[in-house]
């Protein structure tokens, strides 16, 4: 009898996890990992500005779960059984000492995301997973013992017991042309996460400035987010645009990243807060010029750029400052309307919107529930979360959880 044979499409966070999973637990097996490109854990190495933010400090699952725009229901019982808790105590019994930070991050200690791919690479070794880089898989049909005939990148044809596509986000077209070839329903692709393009002219003045606290909204819509925003020579980014742009995905695509964008940059005051504000200034820095005293947390060179686009005269001082004029700064903190006519993406996330359909898919095991033995992992599911290290938790979870269930897994006819 051959030796039984389980092949993990995908030489991600999501695939090694399962592989070693697999492996660990079923050692008689051959485990082999292909992947496409001429390296592994590309996305690992440069996610988090090469840091790797491998999760977020553990929250309740449900809680932990709302962090999804797309897949928040299906993760609730996944988180259940490979939590974040779980996949701290993975890394640190295997050397990987861990740091969470002050906005609830984790990090590994040596802030090098190569702590991380020199992990899982050792382990996946120690555990006889096999690795195979420059060979991809091309398509995959079912074979009479229940099991799969692949064909490879490089013109060879392999069989295999159980297979695992882990291939990355639905921007690759392999994997979901392999999935929906097998009788899957693909959710078409958009991106989630990126930034936004303004037209507004003021604000392409002002590059790399960041405004530590401050609430965005698209105008017609319910999207909302807040949270610091940094300011780029093309338009906003950070992390509340960020978080916006994955909970508006479809929207926005939908819109073809066309939309008035409205910030509110001080959105601990309301506009009687404010106004008491400038009362105080009147009071007590009657002589100053409008534009040279910020209220904090307004960054001055933005205060400077809103006060004129306010319609407030350079010279106008806070004692001669007219009530329609106080009026319309204050409006304009509160509601600054920025044209917004495209995106970029986050060149640390690369994330995509859509993928396999969770309906599709047993969460309990991550096999299809329509083609036995085909398991899903990773980002080509229609699952993405915001930032912080969900989506890597999706992935280290759902790895986890398919490479025990394959494991698990009765054996089928030998091929």
């Amino acid at each position: 009898m051959s030796r039984e044979r389980i092949v993990v499409a995908g030489g991600g966070a999501a695939g090694f996890f399962a592989a070693i999973a697999c492996a660990e637990a079923r050692p008689k097996s051959e485990v082999l990992i292909l992947e496409r490109g001429p390296r592994f854990l590309t996305k690992v190495r440069i996610s988090g500005g090469g840091r790797c933010n491998v999760t977020h400090a553990a929250l309740e699952p449900r809680a932990f779960s709302s962090r999804y725009p797309r897949g928040e229901r299906a993760l609730i019982g996944a988180l259940h059984a490979f939590s974040p808790e779980d996949t701290v105590a993975w890394f640190e019994r295997r050397g990987v000492r861990l740091k969470t930070e002050p906005d609830g991050r984790i990090f590994p200690v040596t802030d090098s995301s190569g702590t991380v791919i020199d992990s899982l690479l050792h382990q996946a070794e120690v555990a006889g997973v096999r690795l195979r880089t420059r060979t991809g898989l091309e398509g995959a049909v079912r074979n009479a013992a229940g099991g799969f005939v692949l064909q490879l990148t490089n013109g060879e044809t392999m069989q295999c017991d159980r297979l695992l596509l882990a291939t990355g986000g639905a921007r690759a077209t392999t994997g979901p042309e392999i999935a929906r070839s097998l009788g899957h329903t693909i959710e078409p692709p958009v991106p989630s996460l990126f930034s936004l393009h303004v037209t507004t002219e003021w604000l392409h003045a002002l590059p790399g400035l960041s405004v530590p606290d401050a609430e965005i909204s698209v105008a017609g819509t319910k999207l909302r987010a807040r949270g610091p925003i940094l300011i780029t020579h093309a338009g906003v980014s950070g992390p509340a645009v960020l978080r916006l742009s994955a909970w508006g995905a479809r929207k926005l695509a939908e819109s073809g990243y066309k939309a008035s964008l409205r910030v509110n940059w001080l959105p601990a005051m309301g506009a009687t807060e404010i106004a008491a504000e400038f009362g105080i200034r009147r009071s007590t820095q009657s002589r100053r010029q409008i534009a040279s005293v910020p209220i904090s947390p307004v960054p001055s060179r933005l205060w400077v750029r809103l006060v004129a686009h306010s319609g407030v005269p350079g010279q106008v001082t806070w004692t001669t400052l007219s009530r329609t004029r106080a009026t319309a700064l204050i409006d304009l903190l509160m509601k600054t309307e920025l044209a917004v006519d495209g995106q970029s993406l986050n060149k640390d996330e690369f994330v995509t919107c859509g993928g396999v359909s969770l309906r599709e898919v047993n969460f309990r095991t991550m096999e299809s529930r329509m083609v036995p033995h085909l398991y899903f992992a990773g980002e080509l599911l229609d699952i993405d979360g915001i930032t912080g290290g969900f989506n890597f938790q999706a992935a280290w979870t759902t790895g986890w959880i398919a490479g025990h269930a394959m494991a698990d897994a009765e054996p089928i006819a030998s091929l």
